[in-house]
């Protein structure tokens, strides 16, 4: 299943996620596997995740061999593949834009990406403080514009650089500030979304504004936050009750949410091979009836695992009400 972007490309919906992979043998081998074993053909990247260049040797690997496991023969052409990378809190000067994209594509060994996302609505100077970010203007305490940057990743689509741009982590409100004085629409807007969080007034407005969004942390962390205060999506009562009903996992429960739910992309991460596979399956397997639609609907509570905190510390211009706009 794919999701038709604004640009006229197309997106898979269900993608491998890579944050927290780690960047030696078993990120390499999880790309390669959902490729050419499973049949993954998204892949979602960041620079800050630190393993591009890992990920980007498995993509050679992969577009040079040409391969599968056993008898099985998977040819794949860079055309096959959606890769999506982020540019970091660090490089939003339009100066510093087309050389991230460029450091990014180097790593992934790749000519151009299909997707590349503002990773956060966040700017940081280079040793990731913000005490000298005034720098970066003229005028004293005014960060680089997000519509700044977004000219200078308009100008990396004009150059072939990348074929899709878009943000993450964007609330409404600057969503349509951005639409305000973009030349490119954004085609993805990139959020953590789950039964726990499922955001519908911002749902409803990309769909209005044809922008897709993907759900980061569709699991909600998983094992991360089992016996937490928080709590776990995988430990909840009602979603493993109708995991149960369908014959399916607690996790193809939540993916299969995610993208008939508000038609959202989903980029679980997994290094295991069964579980790529499960989740590449879950939207086929799990076909809901629509009591089950409802039941998981009324567990929305507004709970993020990911609540911006990180960005909020002294000498931070950023709160978690400015970031999320709440």
């Amino acid at each position: 299943m794919s999701l038709p972007l604004v640009s006229g490309n197309t997106m898979p919906a269900v993608g491998l996620g890579t944050w927290r992979s780690n960047a030696g043998g078993d990120v390499e081998q999880a790309v390669k596997d959902a490729i050419l074993e499973v049949g993954y053909r998204h892949i979602d990247c960041a620079a800050i995740y630190g393993n591009e260049a890992a990920i980007g040797t498995a993509l050679e690997t992969v577009l040079t061999t040409n391969s599968g496991g056993g008898n099985k023969v998977v040819v794949v052409t860079r055309d096959d593949l959606f890769v999506t990378s982020k540019l970091w809190n660090t490089k939003h000067h339009p100066k510093d834009v087309e050389p991230a994209l460029r450091k990014t594509l180097s790593d992934l060994k790749l000519t151009y990406l299909d997707l590349y996302l503002i990773h956060w609505p966040v700017v940081q100077n280079d040793d990731n403080g913000y005490a000298a970010v005034s720098a970066l203007n003229e005028a004293a305490g005014v960060l680089p514009s997000i519509a700044d940057t977004w000219k200078a990743l308009e100008a990396c689509v004009d150059m072939g650089l990348v074929r899709d741009i878009g943000v993450s982590n964007f609330s409404v409100k600057k969503l349509k500030t951005l639409l305000q004085t973009a030349r490119i629409r954004p085609s993805v807007n990139q959020v953590e979304r789950h039964p726990y969080l499922q955001q519908p007034e911002l749902v409803q407005f990309c769909q209005a504004h044809g922008i897709v969004l993907t759900a980061y942390s569709p699991l909600g962390k998983g094992d991360r936050y089992r016996g937490t205060d928080a709590g776990s999506l995988l430990d909840d009562d009602i979603i493993t009750a109708i995991a149960s009903k369908y014959g399916a996992t607690q996790a193809q429960v939540l993916i299969a949410w995610g993208v008939e739910c508000g038609g959202t992309g989903v980029i679980p991460k997994s290094t295991k091979k069964h579980r790529l596979q499960e989740n590449l399956d879950a939207v086929s397997k799990v076909k809901f009836e629509s009591d089950d639609l409802t039941k998981l609907m009324n567990l929305d509570k507004h709970q993020r695992y990911v609540d911006g905190t990180a960005w909020c510390g002294d000498g931070s211009p950023y709160t978690v009400e400015n970031l999320w706009d709440e």
